[in-house]
């Protein structure tokens, strides 16, 4: 490689390609990509990485602009280049002449020289005249694929599905959630601000392994919204039996045991597990938590007693978790939420035979998309006439009316909390059980 600037634009470009070319997740190639970098060199690839995806579509939309036909489909690669380029310029104030002159060498190393002096032509006009195009491009949708913009424009309408692509375009900042359920104590130590639900809320890119009390476990990562579905339990959670599906990595399981619950973890990677475990060792919560890696469907207890709290934290689309993986629009389909829904209410049905009458379950995805959120509950409360709703109220785990559908469900969008940096989105729904033979 012929120097520090062209590999690490170089690492950029092979992360780029790893997720529009071949639909790996961003965190998944991260490391093989940028092994040889150095921290800061890595971190920039990241960076220039996420700022291209999120800002994919006013990209395109600039460099279309200044080329006379489309690009073949074989140069693919220097399509990503000219993206690459051009989000340093737009986005990353990287000075026109280093973004010109690495792009160029980057297609040279990566055996794109002919199209080299294309790369350099458009690039040049990007420089001179990128901003005020740019400047010209006024949908707010345009960083989003069509079909997920339409979705949420039918779900919530123009004004809110516009609100809901700027909110997503930003970075999400840092979150911690204190062991001991002191968020203003914790923000003391590590010099955050304290979130109305106990969270402490710290700038984007903070070394979270250099923050006071990480190595005592005083706190873990874990956005303000994921933390919530644990908060609105609305039962005492000390001494509870409680079964968390979908556990890992395990945010509100140790939430579940600092809380005093006797907690089963049960997930299906032993990966995201091995996490969990290291996190639960870190804090000191292990003894209250059994770990079981397995299918959530057919969990059963051993002792044949029931829980008094399921937490049904289901795969999903995962589009409300956009500030973080800014690849996930561009690795999500249009059929994908109708996929998941089956799972989601086969993870309902399990979650009802193992509650106790009286007991509750917690059902909570981190998606926008409407399919994946109140049709599920009203689907469970038609085949299952022991289930009942039990509405959650302002005030409780921190949130606000406007956060609280009419069925007393929450749904979170990320331009909540603007001011303060936003959530990630969110649908939370609390179900009882009833006496109502099975």
């Amino acid at each position: 490689m012929k120097d520090t600037a062209t590999a690490t634009r170089a690492a950029a470009l092979d992360l780029l390609s790893a997720v529009l070319d071949h639909g790996r997740p961003l965190d998944d190639v991260f490391d093989a990509a940028t092994r040889k970098l150095e921290p800061r060199d890595r971190a920039f690839a990241r960076l220039l990485a996420a700022t291209t995806l999120r800002r994919m579509g006013r990209l395109e939309k600039v460099i279309k602009t200044f080329l006379d036909r489309p690009l073949p489909r074989r140069a693919v690669g220097a399509k990503h280049i000219l993206r690459l380029g051009a989000a340093q310029m737009l986005f990353l104030d990287t000075p026109p002449h280093a973004a010109v002159a690495t792009s160029v060498d980057v297609a040279r190393v990566r055996r794109l020289a002919p199209y080299a002096g294309l790369i350099n032509a458009v690039l040049r006009k990007v420089a001179d005249h990128g901003a005020a195009r740019l400047a010209g491009f006024d949908d707010p949708l345009a960083d989003l694929p069509r079909w997920l913009g339409q979705s949420w424009i039918t779900a919530y309408g123009a004004e809110t599905a516009a609100r809901l692509a700027e909110a997503c375009g930003r970075e999400a900042p840092l979150d911690l959630t204190p062991r001991d359920g002191d968020g203003a104590a914790l923000a003391e130590l590590v010099g955050g601000l304290a979130l109305p639900g106990g969270s402490v809320r710290l700038p984007t890119a903070t070394a979270v392994r250099e923050l006071a009390g990480f190595t005592e476990g005083q706190w873990w990562v874990q956005d303000a919204a994921a933390a919530l579905p644990v908060l609105l339990a609305g039962v005492p959670l000390k001494g509870a039996r409680v079964v968390d599906f979908c556990a890992a990595p395990g945010g509100k399981t140790l939430q579940l045991a600092a809380a005093g619950a006797r907690v089963w973890a049960v997930d299906r990677s032993a990966t995201r597990l091995a996490r969990l475990r290291e996190n639960l060792e870190r804090t000191g919560l292990g003894d209250a938590v059994s770990v079981v890696e397995g299918d959530a469907l057919t969990f059963t207890l051993t002792d044949d007693q029931q829980a008094d709290v399921v937490l049904v934290d289901a795969p999903c689309t995962a589009t409300g978790t956009f500030r973080r993986h800014p690849d996930a629009p561009w690795l999500k389909r249009p059929g994908d939420a109708a996929a998941l829904a089956v799972i989601q209410d086969s993870l309902l049905d399990a979650a009802v035979r193992l509650v106790r009458p009286g007991g509750v379950i917690v059902y909570c995805v981190c998606s926008l998309q409407p399919e994946e959120a109140a049709p599920r509950i009203e689907a469970l409360l038609a085949r299952s006439p022991e289930i009942s709703r039990k509405p959650i109220t302002a005030g409780e785990g921190g949130v606000s009316d406007e956060m609280i559908t009419a069925e007393g469900d929450v749904r979170l969008f990320p331009f909540h909390l603007d001011a303060v940096g936003g959530l990630d989105g969110f649908f939370i729904a609390r179900l009882v059980r009833g006496d109502a033979p099975r």
